[in-house]
């Protein structure tokens, strides 16, 4: 299990690299090849020696490079070596935007706090050091999340296709991730099925076949998805279809889909429920208790749908005083949201319509993105459907006799890839949709920057240096 580090994004340092002017250029190179600062550079600059030079060089080359020593930009043209005249461009641009003092020049920009005194310390023989300071008023630090350090492990790639988490939030990654394939299995319920989707992650996590090698980072998804589709699979009693080999634990999709319905609506609303809470913490983090008071994407959209159900739950008991408990609760959450979405308005008439608008908004997508989630049973019962289909088909022809076992073995066979590649494609694509438009919206209000840090590896190659 991830630790609580895990939940929030690498704490940033604003810094500051500074060096005596006559070592900034090898204090730059040191910085470029450790590859953990975010230099702040200037808008406007004019392309260097370099640059112009890397201009007139049509060939492409490698990733850029650099040198520990100022190189003859003449030589490195003349041997067309665009590797080091892309690194020496990219070089020239943080020197223009240098601030100069006297004989010691500074730059700006943000590191992880953890890679700040190894860096110093990495700087100090030269003269050079990384001087911590004080972050800006109103301006946020550059995002880095701790699974994109190690993507071959994490989610993070699902949040961060969505978009960069602000700083000040939670990072969602590995409880994304697990409610993904949670909902992916939902809907792809079958032991062999997920049985070959876990064989296919571990091929992958094996860097097999190598054409796929650059997609070796997707196989925590993969062997989550492929799992979660087997336990599902044993719920249903679905083993490559209905073949009878497994006891039903919970139900049959296809003769239960009514419950399947429900228990796929109850779900969402749960999940629901966890993304607001979450939205109220970020919220808080965001603009303190009166931000997460009032936004409909914490905790009065919370009052909201937990009212909502409550009342509902009580029609379907029965229970008079829990319909009540429930329409005070929403109203209240109503109200709540209603003041939040008020203060953001010019004010008056205009700014009270404006509010009933989207007051009115906020309650139909509170219903309609709960009732979103029966797709989960809609899409399980059409895996269901297709492997009972091609089930049929083999035992259909394999009773006709032993002639027709291979007809029968083409069939299951074919049938099987069809229904895996079309319903896991499916699954996968409904799963996303979910967590992107029904889940993160809630999570997330505005959107992050993210940590790009200069790296450029220095070469050992000293033959065109001056």
């Amino acid at each position: 299990m991830p630790s609580s580090e895990a939940f929030t994004p690498v704490r940033m340092r604003r810094v500051a690299v500074v060096a005596p002017y006559a070592t900034l250029r090898e204090t730059l190179v040191r910085v470029a090849d450790a590859g953990c600062v975010e230099l702040e550079r200037l808008e406007e600059t004019g392309p260097g020696p370099a640059a112009r030079r890397l201009q007139r060089i049509r060939t492409p080359g490698r990733g850029p490079v650099l040198t520990a020593a100022a190189p003859d930009l003449d030589a490195l043209e003349r041997e067309g070596r665009v590797e080091l005249l892309a690194g020496e461009a990219q070089l020239e641009e943080r020197l223009y935007s240098a601030v100069r003092r006297g004989e010691v020049a500074a730059l700006a920009g943000w590191c992880p706090a953890a890679e700040v005194a190894q860096l110093g310390q990495r700087l100090a023989p030269i003269g050079g050091a990384l001087v911590p300071l004080s972050a800006p008023r109103g301006v946020d630090p550059p995002t880095l999340l701790r699974g994109a350090q190690r993507p071959a492990v994490g989610f993070t790639p699902l949040v961060t296709t969505f978009g960069t988490v602000p700083y000040k939030d939670f990072d969602p990654s590995w409880p994304a991730g697990i409610v993904y394939v949670a909902m992916f299995g939902l809907m792809f319920g079958d032991v062999g099925h997920g049985g070959l989707l876990l064989l296919a992650a571990l091929t992958l996590r094996l860097g097999r076949p190598r054409k796929l090698a650059r997609w070796r980072r997707l196989w925590p998804f993969l062997a989550g998805a492929g799992a979660a589709g087997m336990l599902a699979g044993f719920a249903y009693g679905e083993f490559f279809g209905p073949t009878g080999l497994l006891p039903v634990l919970w139900l049959n999709p296809l003769d239960e889909p009514e419950r399947l319905l429900a228990a796929s609506i109850g779900i969402g609303a749960v999940l629901l429920t966890l993304a607001l809470a979450a939205g109220t913490v970020n919220r808080w983090r965001e603009g303190g208790p009166g931000r997460a008071l009032y936004a409909a994407s914490g905790s009065a959209g919370l009052a909201l749908l937990l009212g909502l159900g409550l009342g509902c739950w009580g029609l379907y008991l029965h229970h008079r005083p829990v319909v009540v408990a429930g329409a005070v609760l929403a109203a209240a959450g109503l109200a709540l949201a209603g003041v939040g979405l008020f203060r953001g308005t010019a004010g008056g008439a205009g700014g009270a319509a404006e509010t009933g608008v989207r007051l009115f908004d906020v309650v139909v997508r509170t219903g309609t993105n709960t009732v979103s989630f029966a797709r989960l049973a809609a899409f399980g019962l059409t895996h269901a459907a297709l492997a009972d289909l091609v089930w049929r088909g083999t035992t259909g022809l394999a009773d006709r006799g032993p002639g027709y076992l291979l007809a029968a073995v083409v069939v299951f066979v074919a049938g099987t890839a069809a229904a895996v590649a079309l319903e896991a494609l499916v699954a996968a694509v409904q799963a996303l949709r979910l967590e992107f438009y029904e889940i993160f919206s809630r999570v997330f209000e505005t959107q992050g920057r993210p940590f790009r840090p200069w790296h450029v590896p220095t070469s050992a190659d000293a033959e065109v240096t001056s």
